[in-house]
């Protein structure tokens, strides 16, 4: 069998590429379907929905470069000649759903792979190039404007190998030619060709249609509410009552997932300080830090964070530290306990301070083990979730006599 196409039949490599990315197609398509569908209440079945997707997302990728690979040899070869040329409205269909193919074969992996690069934590792709892709942010919204575009585009890859399977069907079953045969092993007799006819109408067709398309990711995109999301009320905080008072601050923690780092911040947070700058007291002052943990942002992984097995948000909206502060040689700690998930845990949180008159500069990084607070505790290995949790907080406050 020839490698290279002629204008009557499909070469070698032609052939191969068509099945490898038919075999991609078919294989990709239910995975992803049942990967979105996989439970996730509990820790084996997040590990086992992030396998599935970090599998989804891999041969996702592969798929995108053998279909780049493929346009470029296209683009190297001769075109064979259709068997319906002589049916036009059969010819217009056939030529318009190869372009819509040839385009979902790149924008479905693409638009999937710019929502997994924009998008922090969750499933990696087993590849040794690293999650990030050049000039895509982590960015929520970026995120799901392409998850939107993705599964608006999936639906127009779905669609039209639908159609060009049943297509090939009827021209083996029907109309008994070789159209499907010419793309099996071997070369089947092929009868006198009449010549194609240079027509732009089905690649105007297929642009009306990616059009749609992306009318309705942008649809999805700019309207995220007719997802169904179960959503729990946060608890009010607590006013302060200390001398100084908080103007901005950020609380953040990271958590390694399946070997790569994900970060996320709570949202809504208060800290009631009671602090006395005077030089050489032993015991300047107090603090009690109250965080709604239903304001988590973690990434891929926010809803899954909030679940039962992890911080338990529908019975422990809130964790609290409460502890005392006392100076060391290079700045403070604040000894105390850190109440979440309804389990009491000894802290110590060193930190560092910038007073200047009447505004102070905080900032504190420390280690929790998350097994001490029951979070995870059906993943009892660091394989898909890490033992240790980095707390990072930075804040400016005022003095508030």
């Amino acid at each position: 069998m020839a490698l290279q196409n002629t204008s009557t039949r499909f070469g070698a490599v032609t052939k191969i590429f068509h099945w490898l990315t038919a075999l991609l197609i078919l294989t990709l398509i239910p995975l992803g379907i049942i990967a979105h569908g996989a439970p996730f209440s509990t820790g084996e079945e997040i590990a086992f929905k992030a396998l599935l997707f970090s599998i989804h997302k891999t041969l996702g990728v592969t798929a995108f470069f053998v279909a780049l690979t493929r346009i470029l040899w296209a683009l190297t070869q001769p075109k064979p000649r259709l068997l319906n040329a002589d049916h036009k409205a059969e010819a217009f269909l056939a030529e318009t759903i190869h372009w819509l193919l040839y385009s979902a074969l790149l924008l479905v992996p693409l638009t999937g792979w710019i929502h997994h690069a924009a998008t922090t934590g969750f499933a990696p792709i087993w590849w040794p190039f690293g999650q990030e892709l050049p000039f895509v942010p982590k960015d929520t919204h970026l995120a799901h404007l392409f998850a939107s575009l993705h599964f608006s585009f999936e639906r127009v890859l779905a669609f039209s190998v639908l159609l060009h399977i049943a297509g090939a069907v009827k021209h083996h079953l029907i109309d008994k030619d070789a159209t499907l045969r010419r793309m099996l092993p071997g070369q089947p007799p092929l009868p006198a060709l009449l010549p194609d006819h240079k027509n732009r109408l089905p690649i105007l067709g297929a642009v009306a249609v990616y059009a749609f398309a992306l009318t309705v990711g942008a649809f999805l995109w700019y309207f995220p509410g007719l997802e169904t999301v179960e959503v729990t009320p946060t608890t009010e905080l607590e006013e302060s009552s200390g001398n100084w008072k908080v103007s901005e601050g950020t609380l953040s923690l990271t958590i390694k997932q399946f070997g790569s780092d994900v970060t996320g911040e709570f949202g809504e947070w208060s800290a009631d300080i009671t602090f006395d700058d005077t030089p050489g007291l032993q015991n300047p002052g107090s603090v009690k830090v109250t965080v709604n943990t239903t304001s988590l942002s973690l990434g891929s992984v926010t809803d899954q964070a909030m679940g039962p097995d992890f911080f338990d948000v529908q019975n422990h909206p809130q964790a609290v530290f409460l502890a005392k502060i006392f100076p060391v040689p290079d700045g403070y700690v604040a000894e105390g306990t850190l109440t979440l998930k309804g389990i009491e845990v000894p802290i110590t949180l060193p930190f560092s301070l910038r007073i200047e008159e009447d505004a102070v500069r905080m900032n504190a990084n420390t280690t929790l083990q998350r097994l001490d607070f029951g979070i995870g505790s059906n993943m009892p290995d660091e394989s898909s979730l890490g033992f240790s949790v980095g707390v990072s907080i930075e804040l400016n406050a005022l003095r508030n006599d």
